[in-house]
């Protein structure tokens, strides 16, 4: 029988700013951007009764709660918070799966026999956490990475919710279909015309009629629908890739207005690529423009490469071919990568004559900060730090 955790930070950034400026405790806190233009990126649980929650425009949750403090990002704080958060789920089991800076699946199938029942590892955990870090995070018990989840969204905030195998199904009965994973609008909509309203009338449900009217999707309806979810914690995998992306504060026009930022980008993609020591072959470009239409655009290399300067080139010619002269709001520069392409060959190639250059620039950029040194035509583009995890950052390859 499993033992799986689901660990979630609770307002995890607003907890992290009220932790450190005492002045904001047990007051409504939004951790945001630009007041027009940026998004919500955290909501203290003081601020949530007004509606206001993550990802909400600025514009509208400062007109729903006028009274709330606004407080910008502290990325940098939230990275080194999570570190330890992360530091603190491997004293009890290496088997982590991080979904984010603030929350991850634990599998202490394995640590039982060392730490005690699964609940007591999760009160331990939440514990130390509070403790050591003095942050909140709550927690779901369960044989199921599915129903660890939901358990400790219903556990929120600061508590935790252990769900027994014979419990499964009665705990999950009463809960709406769109809390089955998969399920998004347009599959509820569907569900509810079948007379499918909650988990427990998927569950009442034969698989065959399942199946004749969700075609492949029935089966796994199905065994969501009564907490079968055979699928193992995967600790840190390889990034697949790694990106940049900037949200302008005001809409940007002209191709010569946009080089320094996709510019500045692929500088950005290569340092995070040379940090984690990862070259990559596809090029993607992305644009959003004034009225929200998002497109992208890739391009494929003929050599691997971590050098800002090459994909500038390949980013700026997809730029060219697909800017259409109007406003845009958005533009971001990423490298898929092969597994492949982490391999060394048997006869690795002479580094390339920029390789010198970019180790200077890193180092550099180590000691002072990546805006220490740049290039002329985006010395004055406004660019965040190289060492933002902001909620679009690129999955780098993990440190743990």
């Amino acid at each position: 029988m499993r033992a799986i955790l689901h660990v979630d930070m609770d307002a995890f950034y607003a907890s992290v700013e009220q932790r450190d400026n005492p002045s904001l405790r047990g007051k409504p806190v939004i951790v945001g951007g630009h007041a027009q233009r940026g998004v919500v990126v955290a909501a203290s649980y003081e601020v949530r009764p007004f509606g206001v929650k993550s990802a909400m425009p600025m514009a509208r949750a400062v007109k729903q709660a006028p009274h709330a403090v606004v407080v910008k990002p502290r990325f940098s704080a939230y990275a080194e918070a999570s570190e330890q958060v992360f530091a603190i789920f491997e004293r009890y089991t290496p088997l982590i799966e991080p979904l984010s800076l603030d929350e991850a699946f634990l599998d202490v199938t394995a640590s039982v026999g060392l730490f005690g029942a699964a609940a007591d590892i999760a009160k331990r955990i939440r514990k130390e956490i509070a403790h050591e870090l003095n942050l909140p995070a709550s927690a779901g018990i369960a044989t199921a990475k599915f129903v660890a989840k939901i358990a400790s969204d219903l556990a929120k905030p600061n508590g935790q919710r252990e769900v027994r195998p014979e419990e499964t199904v009665a705990f999950l009965a009463g809960l709406p279909v769109s809390r089955l994973w998969g399920v998004g609008p347009k599959t509820e909509e569907a569900m509810k015309r079948a007379g499918l309203s909650t988990i427990g009338d998927v569950a009442a449900r034969e698989l065959g009629w399942l199946e004749e009217r969700f075609g492949s999707s029935g089966r796994h309806l199905w065994e969501l629908s009564h907490g079968i979810d055979a699928r193992d914690v995967v600790p840190d995998r390889a990034a697949k890739s790694v990106g940049a992306e900037d949200t302008f504060e005001e809409d940007l026009t002209g191709l010569e207005t946009l080089k320094p930022h996709v510019h500045a980008q692929a500088l950005r993609v290569a340092r995070r690529l040379r940090r984690a020591s990862l070259k990559g072959r596809v090029v993607q470009l992305k644009l959003k423009f004034a009225d929200f239409t998002l497109i992208t655009r890739r391009t494929t290399l003929r050599e691997a490469t971590d050098d800002g300067q090459v994909l500038y080139r390949a980013a700026l010619e997809l730029l060219e071919r697909a800017h259409e002269g109007k406003p845009m709001r958005l533009t971001g520069v990423s490298v898929q990568l092969d597994e492949d392409e982490a391999q060394l060959g048997l006869f690795p190639a002479a580094a390339p004559k920029t390789s010198k250059l970019n180790e200077a620039m890193d180092r550099i950029a180590a000691r002072f900060g990546s805006k220490a040194i740049t290039m002329a035509d985006i010395a004055g583009a406004e660019a965040p730090d190289d060492d933002d995890p902001r909620s679009e950052r690129p999955v780098e390859k993990p440190k743990r």
